[in-house]
């Protein structure tokens, strides 16, 4: 099903017609007290009644926005019975108290910042008894224990939603909360996730887009903090935009991907608070030209509901956290919905930014960033911590996407744009225990130790259209190494071996690998299907070699682009 069928998304009126299109399905997976919501039957590590209170509050993330800007919405009287019999301890729907690190803490926020923006549509009808229930469930997180990240704006905004409904936010709790928040601060407006996080897109559509809501909510409470929340995120726009292609895609990159188009959050954020990092007409092109690239993709199932997955559906590259309703984390999106129709963002004439042409270093990431045309590739230097082939491949390109480990590849691992080494033939490991690693000079390096008596130095360094990988393992056991270039495609594409040669080449680009030592032979694998986060059925080029102990030098050369390249480049 189409996710925006008909819909140019160029107008106020378009996008809140697409918000309302991704709602209205819900109500069919609605229980009859309203307070749950279930458009699957997959599971996610905790338990049913959490994820229906996902399907219950993360679509409110579109869905106050919409009321808060004078959209229409004809689904109050459910959500407004769901947080009555949600937060009633004598209903059979009650959610049941919030406890330590518990999944129902995250659904605390989009349910406070509903209260915050939408208190008329979604509470002011109800009666005093009901607020004040509503109140006493949202008061749960303060006493509880949460993981030092992201996790505590969860807080923040559901004392927001206390202070909504007429509630005593803990203001003490929440001080302390944003204080730790800002601690995380990093270099050029990023923040880590935490005090040893990752930076990824949590950086952006949790800590500085709640960031960016709570300065607008607290602005006259809070001002000095409001002002720095707007000043790191004007200085981290910049930044984050070298993460998008021209047409509006992004990196993929990092964890929590079904949330799909909550990658475009942060550019709605900036508008919702008032922060021109660009030209409003701009910033405006920036948002609406990533939904569109969303609305391009067959995300959505049969009944209109947005589906686990990516670029299409699919189990294999989620996470254990990711539950039927998990997607909506999406409706983040829409924030700028809030603002009324003469706001000089809705009045500004879309207009498309130039797109950066060099290659840039990030720090904080650890990334080399280097546009190439219509995509964006970023070179990793990878974390320590963290799904290795989400984080830790040696290079992410907004053309190719990557691909994730699944129980039907030979290898244990998926190859593409990394390193394997397997001491047995048959298991292989990846980069994952990364033990150091550096950003400097326009090279990234990194050390990582697939066994304890085993060592790899990788090297990086951008050579657009290409980019040079250096290896030096040092290794007391003998080794079988496959090495990957970007992923393509599979049927309908020409694929070719010789020598130290692999290249894969079709109308949705191409892809090349050149071993620069002579130890290895190229090989074309396909890859298990549904791996990939953009296609489902991919082939890589790869490089294949046996390495006794001692130690090994392995330079290899990787090209991928649009369709031609390999040909325009092979010689």
């Amino acid at each position: 099903m189409d996710l925006f069928e008909d819909n140019s998304l160029t107008t106020r009126s378009d996008v809140q017609d697409a918000a309302r299109s991704l709602l209205a399905p819900l109500e069919r997976h609605a229980s009859p007290g309203g307070a749950r919501v279930r458009p699957g039957v997959t599971g996610a590590h905790f338990p049913d009644a959490a994820a229906e209170l996902e399907g219950f509050a993360r679509p409110l993330w579109g869905a106050a926005p919409l009321a808060a800007g004078g959209g229409d919405f004809d689904h109050w009287e459910r959500y407004r019975a769901g947080l009555t019999n949600g937060t009633d301890p004598d209903h059979e729907e009650y959610w049941g108290a919030v406890t330590d690190y518990s999944q129902k803490a995250v659904e605390t926020a989009p349910i406070g910042a509903a209260l915050a923006l939408a208190a008329d549509d979604l509470c002011r009808p109800l009666a005093d008894d009901t607020r004040a229930a509503i109140a006493d469930w949202l008061r749960g997180i303060n006493g509880v224990d949460l993981p030092d990240s992201n996790w505590l704006f969860f807080r923040v905004l559901a004392n927001e939603g206390i202070r909504a409904v007429g509630g005593e936010p803990d203001e003490s709790q929440v001080q302390a909360d944003l204080d730790r928040l800002e601690s995380f601060a990093l270099d050029d407006g990023w923040y880590g996730d935490g005090p040893e996080g990752a930076c990824d897109y949590y950086t952006a559509w949790e800590l500085h887009t709640d960031g960016l809501l709570y300065a607008t909510l607290a602005d006259d409470r809070d001002p000095e903090r409001a002002a720095r929340f707007r000043d790191r995120a004007e200085a981290f726009a910049g930044e984050f935009d070298r993460w998008f292609a021209a047409d509006g895609a992004a990196l993929p990159y990092g964890r929590s991907l079904t949330y799909r188009f909550a990658q475009g959050a942060f550019w709605g954020a900036l508008a919702f608070a008032g922060v021109e990092a660009f030209p409003w007409g701009e910033l405006k092109a920036r948002w609406l030209q990533h939904l569109r690239w969303w609305a391009q993709r067959p995300v959505c199932s049969a009944d209109g509901t947005l589906s686990l997955g990516y670029a299409y559906p699919t189990l294999k590259m989620t996470e254990s956290y990711n539950s039927p309703s998990s997607p909506y984390w999406a409706m983040k999106f829409f924030l700028p919905l809030a603002l009324s129709a003469d706001h000089p963002f809705w009045q500004a004439d879309e207009r498309a930014p130039d797109r950066p042409t060099d290659t840039v270093t990030q720090g904080p990431p650890g990334m080399i960033v280097q546009p190439d045309g219509d995509q964006v590739c970023a070179l990793c230097a990878g974390t320590p911590s963290g799904d290795p082939e989400k984080y830790n491949k040696f290079v992410y390109s907004t053309r190719f996407g990557t691909n994730v480990a699944d129980g039907d590849d030979r290898t244990g691992a998926a190859p593409d744009s990394t390193l394997l080494l397997s001491d047995d033939g048959d298991q292989f490991r990846s980069r994952r225990r990364i033990v150091d690693r550096e950003v400097r000079d326009g090279v990234i390096r990194s050390r990582w130790e697939p066994w304890e008596d085993v060592t790899v130095d990788s090297w990086l360094a951008p050579a657009a259209p290409w980019h040079v990988r250096l290896h030096r393992i040092e290794s007391e056991r003998a080794l079988t190494g496959v090495e990957g270039g970007f992923p393509v495609p599979a049927g309908g594409h020409a694929s070719a071996a010789e020598g130290r040669t692999a290249a894969a080449a079709t109308a949705a680009g191409d892809s090349l690998l050149r071993g620069l030592d002579e130890t290895r032979d190229g090989e074309v694998e396909f890859l298990p299907p549904n791996t990939n986060l953009l296609c489902p059925r991919t082939v890589v080029p790869t490089l294949c070699g046996e390495h006794e102990p001692g130690t090994t030098w392995l330079a290899t050369a990787v090209l991928g682009g649009p369709q031609g390249l390999v040909s325009e480049r092979s010689e």
